[in-house]
């Protein structure tokens, strides 16, 4: 039970994060999704480094399940970024939407591989 209440605390807390990104008054003329590929990209780093500091410090498995699967589920915007990869393609901006998909797998993997190797 108490698994769930951390899962759902930390949840709430990366949604509340993701919220107070999407009113950073910053809108791309294009339509491009910076903000979401920006969250996305965070939420990767962060679970990079909850993870590798989990594994150097053996870090509480509750700590761990708030932060990991709460915060950073709550957090990051992969099925945001579906739907908005489906709005470029379905606009017929095909060139967009490949380098949404490109940046956003690239980069986000990149921002694991990086959190993980600082830490490390």
């Amino acid at each position: 039970m108490i698994q769930c209440l951390l899962v759902a605390a930390g949840g709430a807390t990366g949604a509340v994060l993701r919220y107070l990104v999407t009113l950073i008054p910053f809108t791309a003329q294009d339509g491009f999704p910076v903000k979401t590929l920006a969250i996305n990209i965070a939420g990767s780093f962060a679970i990079g480094i909850i993870t590798a500091l989990a594994e150097r410090f053996q870090i509480n498995q509750n700590l761990i399940l708030l932060l990991k699967v709460g915060v950073c589920g709550g957090f990051t915007t992969f099925s945001t970024f579906a739907l908005e990869t489906n709005r470029l393609l379905i606009k017929g901006d095909l060139l967009q939407a490949a380098v949404y998909v490109l940046l956003s797998v690239f980069l986000c993997t990149a921002a694991v591989f990086t959190a993980q190797i600082a830490i490390k």
